[in-house]
Formats: structure tokens, C-alpha cells, sequence
């Protein structure tokens, strides 16, 4: 690819695309998107039990850590009982992580969603810590690949804590992710940005069924690699790749001007 502009490698789940896009060509890059991620909705044996505390008031804070747990616990619930479980919601502290989880909850008119100043798991326990959680009950709706940080924390300050997994994520069926682990070999890629742990495992699984394990792990730390959080970071260090860029607040637009601002120094 023949271009002035840096490109960059976007590896979101597919429902991410035009706003992706976007938002990579308006800072500066030619964007690359070729998914190696992909949502998939479940319901655990947790989930009708976490409804019930919030139909019946038992549940002191819900915490969503991010639009997608919003998203699938809603369609768990189903449309049936939507109307009964948002309004039910609204007697109920809310903590979400990051403006795009909170943005998503004032859509469904819950305003009262409270954003710690820390996008992240630990941002949240920092949080919560000021407050006396000792005996209460807070639910977590999320991500089958969450960080374990929350729960672990949340459960060493006394809190009664209820986790119940309503997606996760996987690696698409999809032939276009070969192509990326060629372009990347190629050299055809000047930065990576990376949104959670599992892309990092599904990239590197991706290369490793193709024999390029190690040529990709060069790659990475001959470009600008960016993550959203310190635990993406940490899946990537573990691996042994320098992580160049860690937003400040954990936003897919503030990873990118981050690793932009880079970029345009090498």
C-alpha cells in the first residue's frame, strides 16, 4: 500500500467499523480493519439470579465496564422484561468505565451512572474504596475475558460480589485475518492498536497457526504498538513486545492520537 499517511492495523469486533474508521482517518492514518475479534452473546447460570436482585432492589451497585455488557444484558433479559429491569436499574448506583459506557446508559435514560476519574478496573476499586462497600452487594455484568482485578478487589474490601458473564469474544471465521498477519510480515504496517487482552492472544494465535509467530513478535516491536489499558499492556509485555503508547484515559481516541503522536516523531 502507497500511501503519505501511516497505517495503522485496527483488530475491533466488526460493529466497530465506520466509527473505527472514522476516527483513525480524522487524526491521520490510512486504516487498516480487519477484525480478530468477535462478539458473541451467552448466558451463564449467574445471569437470572443478578435480574432478580435488581427487580427486587437487592443489588446496591451494578458496574458496567463497558457499552457491550449494556448491550448483551439487555438482550438477555429480553424485550419483555426491558422496561421493568431499566426502570428497575434507576433506583440503583451505577458505575461504568469510560464516556462511551456512560454515553450508552443516558441513551437509555440512565443519567445517574457514575464515571470514576480512572477508566479502569482499578480506577473503579480506587473509587469504590472512598466509599464503605464493606457488606454490599454489586453486581458485574460483563465480559467472559474480563480482568479478574474488579471482582478480586472489590471482594478483599468486604464487598459481596456477583459476577455473571453475558458475552465474550472469539476469533472470527473469517479468511481476512490471514491478511493481516501477511501485511504486518510484509512490513506493510507502521502501528498496531490493541483493546483488549483477547486481541492480543487472538493476533498472535492467528500468526502462530501460520508459522509467523516470531516474525510477527518483531514486527510488533519494530512499530508503534498501542494499548487501551494496563492490562492489554501486560498481555503484550508477557509476550515480550514494547508497548509504546498507553492513553492516559482508556478511549479508542485517545489510543490513537497517543499513537499517532509517536508515529509522526519516528
Amino acid at each position: 500500500m502507497v500511501t503519505d499517511k501511516p497505517v495503522l492495523a485496527i483488530m475491533r469486533p466488526e460493529v466497530y467499523r465506520e466509527r473505527s474508521l472514522q476516527v483513525a482517518n480524522e487524526i491521520g492514518f490510512c486504516p487498516i480493519m480487519i477484525p480478530v475479534v468477535e462478539l458473541e452473546g451467552q448466558i451463564d447460570e449467574n445471569f437470572e439470579p443478578f435480574v432478580k436482585r435488581v427487580l427486587e432492589n437487592k443489588t446496591d451497585y451494578v458496574i458496567f465496564t463497558s457499552a457491550n455488557g449494556i448491550d448483551y444484558s439487555l438482550k438477555n433479559v429480553g424485550d419483555e422484561r426491558k422496561e421493568e429491569f431499566l426502570a428497575a436499574l434507576k433506583n440503583i448506583k451505577i458505575i461504568s468505565i469510560g464516556p462511551t459506557t456512560k454515553e450508552k446508559l443516558e441513551e437509555l435514560g440512565l443519567m445517574g451512572s457514575v464515571l470514576p476519574g480512572e477508566y479502569s478496573s482499578k480506577g473503579i476499586v480506587s473509587f469504590l474504596d472512598k466509599s464503605d462497600i464493606k457488606g454490599k452487594i454489586i453486581d458485574i455484568p460483563r465480559s467472559f475475558h474480563g480482568t479478574e482485578v474488579l471482582p478480586t478487589e472489590l471482594t478483599k474490601s468486604g464487598a459481596e460480589v456477583h459476577e455473571t458473564f453475558v458475552y465474550t469474544l472469539k476469533i472470527p471465521d473469517n479468511p481476512n485475518v490471514e491478511d493481516l498477519i501477511e501485511k504486518a510480515v510484509m512490513g506493510e504496517i507502521d502501528a498496531f492498536a490493541f483493546t483488549s487482552s483477547m486481541m492480543v492472544r487472538n493476533f498472535l494465535e492467528i500468526a502462530e497457526n501460520m508459522g509467523e509467530k516470531e516474525a510477527v513478535l518483531d514486527v510488533l516491536n519494530e512499530s508503534v504498538v498501542g494499548a487501551i489499558g494496563v492490562p492489554t499492556a501486560e498481555t503484550l509485555e508477557s509476550y515480550g513486545v514494547t508497548v509504546d503508547a498507553v492513553p492516559d484515559n482508556f478511549t479508542f481516541e485517545e489510543l490513537l492520537q497517543t499513537i499517532y503522536e509517536i508515529v509522526r516523531t519516528r
